[in-house]
């Protein structure tokens, strides 16, 4: 580990000891081979003062909760889609059949069109983030407006435009609700 500044990893607040041995009751000095940061290390000083993730983490995160969500809803879909296609003779394993390649079906095709949606939005905000330097709400706003807008833009103008609206709409009552949550829910 690369000392800077002179300053002691011992005495820095923000380290912790790792003992690997520690359930191995060895009389070994080893407290002082294994020091670990317990904050997060950066390359630059700047960096460390952004409370932001980064775009590569905003387009896993964004993209992976998406899909998930997409999945999820689209999975719920389908498997009351197949229950209301039972037929009088069915089978349970005919039954059971139906709703699993229903539900899967209805699932991964929500999955990925929602998730798409997710990737877009990641990269327009980082990019809105990267141009004003401002993560704010208004950031939020802007880039689902730009994503509602671009994911119905071959429709024509006036559903690019009312999609816009909806998605800068939906995006700032999603991080308007998440600042109040923070404020007023303990956790």
């Amino acid at each position: 580990m690369a000392h800077h500044g002179g300053s002691d990893p011992e005495s820095e607040p923000n380290t912790r000891l790792y003992n690997p041995y520690q359930d191995l009751n060895l009389q070994v000095p080893i407290n002082n081979l294994y020091r670990l940061p317990t904050s997060p290390e950066f390359l630059f000083a700047e960096e460390s003062l952004h409370q932001r993730r980064s775009w590569g983490e905003n387009l896993t995160f964004y993209t992976g909760s998406a899909y998930l969500g997409g999945s999820v809803s689209g999975a719920a879909v389908g498997l009351f889609s197949a229950l209301r296609n039972f037929e009088q003779g069915d089978t349970l394993k005919l039954k059971i059949n139906r709703i699993l390649n229903s539900s899967g079906h209805t699932g991964r095709s929500w999955g990925n069109r929602i998730g798409v949606v997710g990737l877009i939005y990641a990269g327009m905000e980082s990019g809105v983030v990267a141009v004003t330097d401002r993560d704010d709400v208004w950031s939020s706003v802007a880039a689902g407006l730009a994503t509602g807008a671009l994911c119905r833009a071959a429709r024509g103008v006036r559903s690019a435009a009312v999609a816009g609206a909806l998605g800068g709409l939906a995006a700032g009552t999603v991080v308007a609700g998440k600042q109040v949550l923070k404020r007023y829910v303990p956790i």
